[in-house]
């Protein structure tokens, strides 16, 4: 059967709240602050031949559900980022901006992503990456392009493609 299918899941569940700031040219970065961000993903591939679909929509829901769960309500801090020196000591973690203490946060309240700054876009690639590796890890095989969409706002979102 042709790989020239495609699917799609963007649920009401498929959602995360979290705070974050972006650090930008030069030495600007934005305060702290939050949103409420709706995750689609879309897969192509070809037909299962026995189940005649590309992928069960329960695994797909499933995959993306338990990524957004581990980011929902925390602070999102870039590991990746040049302009950030993140440190965790005991409980606590410190960000320093250009070597200046910023914020002293809860461990338990923060995601440390290996991503260079917390953009929709970089979020995109950082759950797609991860659905990606789910999907192979559980033997789904047909699939030849995943997509994310990452909403952080009503009209704002960024999307990331990727082979698989």
């Amino acid at each position: 059967m042709p790989s020239d299918f495609k699917v799609s899941v963007s649920k009401d569940y498929l959602v995360f709240s979290s705070a974050h700031f972006i650090t930008f040219k030069g030495h600007q970065c934005e305060p702290l602050h939050g949103h409420n961000y709706r995750v689609g993903v879309q897969v192509e591939g070809s037909i299962d031949a026995e189940c005649l679909f590309v992928v069960d929509f329960s695994i797909l829901k499933k995959i993306v559900r338990k990524l957004v769960d581990e980011i929902d309500h925390k602070v999102l801090l870039p590991t990746g980022n040049p302009k950030l020196r993140i440190e965790t000591k005991d409980d606590r973690v410190s960000v320093y901006y250009f070597d200046k203490l910023t914020y002293t946060l809860p461990l338990g309240d923060c995601a440390l992503l290996p991503i260079q700054n917390s953009t929709a876009e970089m979020m995109a690639q950082y759950l797609a990456e991860g659905v990606r590796k789910e999907l192979l890890a559980s033997g789904i095989s047909n699939l030849v392009r995943l997509e994310i969409e990452v909403e952080e706002s009503f009209g704002q979102s960024a999307t990331y493609r990727l082979a698989i």
